[in-house]
């Protein structure tokens, strides 16, 4: 099973991408913050609106050095497809800007122990990964509830934020960039108190 501060595990798969049919590697994006967002399938109700929801607001990974990868089990034949009858009349831009990738058999899926040998496809799946490669957080759902893009994007910016500090600040519960964080250390045990009460994560 993946693990945090572990290797996120390589692969390479078949894509659909900006109108044409691609490969893609993940340690091509070493060096790059990555969302691996697997989800049941094309065509299916939860699934379109996440996709879409980030391709709303893909202008903010971009500007954060985010690589978003969705995957599921269809072939990139059927992504094609689902791009152009439906994620393009999701969202303001009028096409899907990532690759949307495909786990044939769900061999990827099995790697990150997300596969459902039951109905052959990949469960509600989302990995962080830093520019390292190595998994900083995952979580996984069922199928009927979908994911808050907002809540991916203020995560990454977290972990972005005790990255560049080296370790040497925390971000608390509801954490938002601007917010104040925790600095880690013999003078602040016990004393969480002083720094930081319950109502700061709702505000």
């Amino acid at each position: 099973m993946i693990k945090v501060g572990q290797k996120a595990p390589d692969f390479e798969v078949p894509a659909y991408y900006n109108g044409d049919f691609a490969s893609v590697k993940l340690s091509e994006y070493l060096g790059k913050w990555v969302v691996l967002c697997f989800y049941p399938g094309d065509f299916t109700f939860v699934c379109a609106t996440e996709v879409s929801a980030i391709a709303e607001k893909y202008k903010e990974f971009e500007k954060l050095g985010i690589q978003v990868l969705p995957m599921s089990t269809d072939s990139m034949f059927v992504h094609k497809m689902w791009v152009d009858h439906e994620l393009s009349k999701m969202n303001s831009s009028g096409t899907i800007p990532f690759p949307m990738l495909s786990d044939a058999g769900g061999k990827v899926g099995e790697l990150y122990g997300v596969y459902d040998e039951g109905p052959g496809v990949d469960v509600r799946g989302r990995f962080l990964i830093d520019p390292d490669g190595v998994v900083q957080g995952f979580e996984v759902l069922a199928p009927p509830v979908g994911r808050n893009v907002l809540e991916t994007l203020r995560q990454i910016q977290a972990f972005q934020l005790v990255r560049e500090s080296k370790g040497t600040q925390a971000t608390p519960s509801g954490w938002k960039p601007g917010k104040d964080t925790l600095k880690p250390g013999a003078d602040l045990v016990g004393k969480v108190w002083e720094a930081w009460s319950v109502d700061k994560a709702f505000n």
